[in-house]
């Protein structure tokens, strides 16, 4: 016998976590609060989006009840300790993909999940392994793609997954932005 999947509060408005959930075969409401997506400056960078996805969940927290789980997550792009957050404009974007282009960076998603009665906290890591990029090529995603709600200028499942990623090493999912298998595990136990 299938254990009943609970009811999620899914903390994001991104479509894709959306979709994502729905291929699991959850039943999700969207619940949103704005969050400041601002840490401790000591904070290890790569526990920032763990620190963030349970800023997001704490947020939202009043909308709890009996049976219902909220998904809270977030996404950073790392690369030799910076972190490469959403471009602010076009200039930004191109900073961003120059500085990543003909290298590897890690992409870290956070999940907090959290009930009346149990917080789970995890992260998942993928390294994304990067063609070089010519100008004209990154003059041509940010033109066509406009990835400025995207953290670090890109999204894998656009023209630069296609086009300029080597390979990868983790999840695919993670780096689109929701570890999917984690997250259902993880569901499944609540």
């Amino acid at each position: 016998m299938q254990k009943v999947k609970p009811s999620i509060l899914l903390a994001s408005k991104s479509p894709r976590r959306k979709q994502l959930l729905t291929e699991l075969g959850f039943e999700f409401e969207v619940v949103l609060q704005d969050v400041e997506e601002n840490f401790p400056d000591d904070l290890p960078k790569k526990d920032v989006p763990a620190f963030l996805a349970q800023k997001k969940a704490a947020a939202v927290e009043a909308h709890l009840s009996k049976g219902k789980v909220i998904l809270a997550s977030d996404t950073i792009v790392l690369m030799e300790d910076v972190i490469y957050h959403k471009p602010k404009d076009y200039e930004d974007a191109v900073r961003i993909l120059t500085a990543l282009s003909g290298k590897v960076h890690q992409v870290i998603t956070g999940v907090c999940l959290l009930s009346l009665d149990k917080k789970v906290v995890f992260d998942d890591v993928a390294n994304v392994h990067f063609a070089d990029l010519s100008p004209s090529e990154i003059d041509y995603y940010i033109s066509t793609y406009k990835p400025y709600d995207k953290a670090g200028a890109y999204a894998i499942q656009e023209w630069i997954g296609l086009a300029k990623i080597i390979k990868i090493d983790g999840a695919y999912n993670s780096i689109v932005g929701l570890p999917t298998q984690k997250v259902y595990e993880a569901l499944m136990q609540f």
